[in-house]
């Protein structure tokens, strides 16, 4: 699991049909506590708005957070830092 800021949002008109309905947000990644000015993009499965830390999960397990686990979806952002 990693951990980021979420510095913008994506806007993509078209999308393959599994992930229709979905938004796409642009995460800093963060180790140890640092942001290390690499970006990943995320589909968004917590309703996460700009400048909050998440969590995101990335591999196959990515697809196990989304309504339809056959989306072609490398990283979903799960939960919300407080």
């Amino acid at each position: 699991m990693l951990r980021g800021i979420i510095r913008g949002n994506i806007v993509s008109t078209r999308k393959q049909d599994a992930l229709i309905g979905s938004k796409f947000m642009e995460v800093e990644i963060m180790e140890n506590g640092e942001l290390t000015g690499n970006y990943i993009i995320a589909v968004d499965s917590v309703g996460a708005g700009i400048g909050e830390t998440v969590l995101i999960t990335t591999g196959s397990s990515a697809r196990l957070a989304l309504h339809n686990t056959q989306a072609p979806c490398d990283a979903v952002i799960v939960g919300i830092v407080d």
